[in-house]
């Protein structure tokens, strides 16, 4: 990447940053890491949109700030009431000039050269949206790290998750430099022409909040006439927070209305997929979709399952105990006993210590700890079986929340139908959690209460694990 040379004349951008309570120094680290690392002559502006935030340090010193230091090029924008990342984006939209508008969240890096590569692909074909690969931002010391070279995907939860690359996409004349498809986007960090934005119709404005956007705009991208490319030689650094510092207003479950809206306008009948899974949303409104549904008729969009053969053939449907390529029948398992592949003790090579039940291996619900190691104790016996369960004692599965995806792994009933009780367990010892797209983890690798968590997959000796039989 340090030897790609690329052209002086290219689209200006419109950085468009919208933040909530978030941290002052935070922000500043994003706005002028862009205002070093971007040719003047490429930067059209910075547009800062607040969305109501109640922070006394984003308030007049933000105001004072901007004014006094930032001057040229930075507008600031406040929302007079809470409008959420979704709405908050569209109205720093409306406010740009620049040709092409990229998306940052307001945590980030930008590391060098980070823009003339999307902007490249932008000015060749503008109904190409690039996304930049994402390294990472501790959220302990923010110190910089890579990431590795992956794409996006989704599970039938409708949770974005990280895909490995299919050796293909490496394949072409440019090699691992090349741009490389992506069947979704994260949805914090992009880039597109403007104008293409407003064709394609910028966000569904009836979504709240957060949560959904990015696997809405990534079917409609795709479906409707585009592409979603990941770019190697463009870097942004991002802090992934243990969890979001904020909740919704009312406590409402904005990922499962946007999710709603998402699969009734744009997945036909894939959305027994995602409905199969969440029953409890049969029933539950979701607005009016109509003028999303002219927006897709209109664009004369292709089909859902067009989508899924093209983009994403790795997605599959589970069909009485079979993988099946793009079948949309929704049944459980039928009594098909999976194969055990390896059985014994599971030990965390960091801590040395065996994830065992906190309480009783057969309490269903109960959460899982690190605990000496005790080979006569058959409470500590796990199996993995070629479902990718991991079943403790014979008993109960390992279970993670696709609604709530950070949160601690539980122990429950065994339901056969892969997503969150489906491990990866391959090098680098590492067991990856295949429908939320992250590791096991120990949280506290010192200390006597040995909690684990899921987390963002790293090559960490906290992340690695091995059945001991």
């Amino acid at each position: 990447c340090r030897d790609q040379v690329y052209p002086l004349a290219l689209p200006s951008a419109s950085v468009v940053i919208c933040f909530f309570n978030e941290a002052f120094s935070a922000l500043l680290r994003t706005v002028h890491s862009v205002l070093d690392r971007t040719p003047p002559a490429l930067l059209h502006e910075i547009i800062l949109v607040d969305d109501h935030s109640d922070l006394e340090e984003l308030k007049e010193d933000l105001d004072r700030y901007v004014r006094d230091e930032l001057q040229v090029k930075v507008q600031l924008v406040r929302n007079q009431k809470r409008e959420g990342l979704i709405r908050g984006r569209m109205i720093g939209a409306s406010y740009a000039t620049g040709e092409v508008l990229v998306f940052l969240d307001s945590h980030c890096e930008v590391n060098q050269a980070w823009l003339q590569p999307l902007l490249v692909l932008i000015q060749k074909d503008r109904h190409t949206v690039v996304c930049p690969v994402i390294d990472i931002i501790s959220a302990d010391t923010l110190s910089y790290s890579p990431s590795p070279i992956v794409r996006g995907g989704f599970n039938w939860g409708l949770h974005f998750k990280w895909d490995p690359v299919p050796p293909s996409e490496l394949s072409g004349p440019e090699g691992a430099i090349g741009p490389i498809r992506s069947p979704t986007m994260a949805g914090g960090l992009f880039a597109m022409n403007r104008n293409y934005f407003n064709e394609l119709g910028q966000y569904d404005a009836g979504m709240d909040i957060w949560g959904g956007e990015n696997l809405e705009i990534s079917f409609r991208i795709w479906m409707c006439g585009g592409q979603l490319l990941i770019v190697p030689c463009s870097r942004v650094g991002h802090i992934f927070r243990k969890r979001r510092p904020y909740g919704s207003p009312g406590g409402q479950d904005t990922m499962a209305h946007n999710s709603l809206r998402l699969a009734h306008v744009w997945m036909d009948e894939y959305k027994e997929q995602y409905l199969s899974l969440r029953p409890e949303l049969r029933g539950r409104g979701y607005g009016d979709i109509s003028d999303r549904v002219a927006l897709r008729k209109r664009l004369q969009c292709r089909s859902f399952r067009w989508y899924l053969d093209t983009v994403y053939p790795e997605m599959q449907t589970v069909v009485n105990g079979n993988k099946q390529h793009q079948q949309p029948v929704f049944f459980n398992k039928g009594l098909k006993r999976p194969k055990v592949l390896q059985r014994g003790r599971l030990r965390n090579l960091a801590t040395g210590h065996c994830l065992v039940a906190q309480g009783r291996a057969s309490q269903k619900g109960g959460s899982v700890v690190l605990r000496p190691c005790d080979p006569g104790d058959p409470e500590q016996h796990w199996t993995y079986d070629d479902d990718g369960q991991l079943v403790l004692a014979g008993l109960l599965c390992l279970d993670v929340s696709e609604v709530r995806t950070f949160d601690p792994p539980r122990l429950m009933k065994c339901h056969g139908s892969g997503g969150s009780q489906q491990w990866g367990l391959g090098k680098p010892n590492r067991l990856y959690q295949v429908s939320v797209g992250l590791c096991l983890s120990v949280s506290q690798a010192v200390g006597p209460k040995g909690y684990v968590s899921m987390a963002i997959c790293d090559v960490s000796l906290v992340q690695q694990w091995q059945l001991d039989s």
